[in-house]
């Protein structure tokens, strides 16, 4: 019984990114203005972003044409292959049929990519020079950096402390790249300043980094920022692999019961499951998707939907999501790319609709699926990677206990070359299955911003 790999051609790399916006039961809620709470114009944005990412952000059209550079770059690792996971299937002794869409075959190792090289030519088209953004784990940050030399941009990387300090390998692929790294908070903004004078030992967090990376762009006319999840553009230029994967179910003759992936920003999550989403939206075919986060940083399950800035420094406009306070700071877990205290807005919404279902699973859970998949699979996976798996195997013994068949799909987003610490740490039983406390979460969602 052997693992089964569905292939496209070259020329069936989607030609059009899915914006679900068009297909939404009703319109998501504004982004709003902190200084006014009226929604945001073009304008405001204009200091951040390109003109034509402003348009995606807020277009409601429901294909967007993937410029042809854009895609020469693509063809560089895509279409990326979608597996059948009969060995896991055998080791977890379940009728489910299992299927993984594997993004970690990009240069960089994960599904990032797809929206820096969409992110940096549009900022190239603009005449920017240099890019400022955060990374967690460092995904982002490589992915970007990339694409940053591809198209001969500047990249300055703001990189959450704990993560610097533990994966220095992707510190060193980010250089490699061209790009320049510094651990945040740093002593170069206001905002890494302010927050090393109240917490001198501080870890960071994504939103802190955020600060950090928006105000280099927003005090520089050479300078844009860019981000690598959250936002409507970026969620729609990951759906490249939900389209592939619905050509690819065509060659299986199946079509997934469920499906589901990491959830952090919303970016992973998105890119496999909005394709199939807007099917269901449109009546075309029935799926389940589910969002599987990190107990220790557990947005959709445990914050509120209202609105709150998307970084800690509160420089960035008010987005209604899913949220755990933009004031949160997560414990170091491995998922460094998960620990965001915000969900995007398209997933918070879909959310609330009650179209996307969430679970929270602690980290000692989802690297023993990790070490399973691998021995299973021959791939190992990222620590964010984990959660999928978890989630997967989760609905696949719900399967074998029910007695039913059910086909279910997930994002192994990245593979885990970089992050082997983090196994030699579970192996060694260093890690602990951390969920963050209530009283925390209630301290964090006391800061919020007073509307909506």
């Amino acid at each position: 019984m052997s693992t089964v790999k569905y292939l496209l051609s070259e020329e069936q790399i989607p030609r059009t990114w899915y914006n679900i916006q068009a297909d939404l039961p009703e319109p998501a809620p504004p982004v709003l203005h902190p200084g006014t709470g009226q929604p945001i114009g073009p304008a405001d944005l204009a200091p951040l972003f390109p003109m034509e990412l402003i348009k995606q952000e807020v277009s409601q059209e429901r294909e967007i044409e993937i410029p042809d550079e854009v895609r020469e770059v693509y063809r560089q690792w895509r279409p990326t292959p979608m597996f059948r996971a009969r060995r896991l299937e055998k080791a977890l002794d379940t009728p489910a049929r299992i299927y993984y869409k594997y993004e970690g075959s990009s240069p960089v190792g994960s599904h990032k990519t797809n929206t820096s090289v969409a992110q940096a030519y549009y900022n190239k088209q603009e005449g920017v020079t240099r890019i400022t953004t955060e990374t967690g784990a460092g995904q982002w940050g490589s992915a970007m950096a990339m694409a940053c030399a591809f198209f001969n941009l500047e990249c300055k990387v703001f990189m959450v402390k704990i993560s610097y300090e533990q994966k220095p390998y992707r510190r060193g692929l980010i250089e490699s790249f061209g790009g320049k790294i510094v651990a945040s908070p740093s002593t170069e903004t206001n905002a890494g300043r302010a927050i090393l004078a109240e917490h001198p030992d501080s870890t960071g967090s994504l939103g802190i980094a955020i600060s950090e990376a928006v105000e280099v762009a927003a005090q520089n006319e050479d300078t844009k920022y860019s981000l690598g999840s959250v936002l409507n553009h970026v969620l729609m230029h990951q759906t490249v692999i939900g389209l592939e994967a619905i050509e690819q179910f065509k060659q299986a003759d199946d079509y997934p019961d469920i499906v589901l992936s990491s959830a952090g920003g919303g970016s992973n999550l998105a890119g496999i499951a909005f394709p199939f989403l807007g099917r269901k939206l449109r009546g075309e075919q029935d799926v389940k998707i589910l969002a599987v986060e990190p107990a220790a940083c557990p947005s959709l399950t445990k914050g509120k939907y209202t609105y709150d800035f998307g970084d800690t420094g509160h420089l960035t406009p008010l987005m209604k999501m899913h949220t755990l306070g933009s004031t949160f700071v997560p414990a170091g877990i491995h998922a460094g790319g998960l620990r965001y205290h915000g969900m995007g807005a398209l997933v918070s919404h879909l959310a609330e609709l009650g179209e996307i279902d969430a679970v929270a699973i602690d980290q000692l859970e989802t690297f023993a699926a990790g070490v399973q998949f691998v021995r299973s699979e021959g791939i190992l996976p990222a620590p964010e990677s984990n959660h999928a798996v978890a989630g997967a195997i989760r609905e696949a013994l719900k399967c074998k206990e029910e007695g039913v068949s059910r086909a279910i799909l997930f994002n192994l987003s990245g593979h885990g070359h970089f992050d082997v610490q983090a196994y030699l740490d579970y192996n060694a039983g260093k890690l602990e299955a951390y969920e963050y406390p209530e009283e925390e979460i209630a301290m964090a969602l006391a800061g919020l911003p007073s509307m909506g």
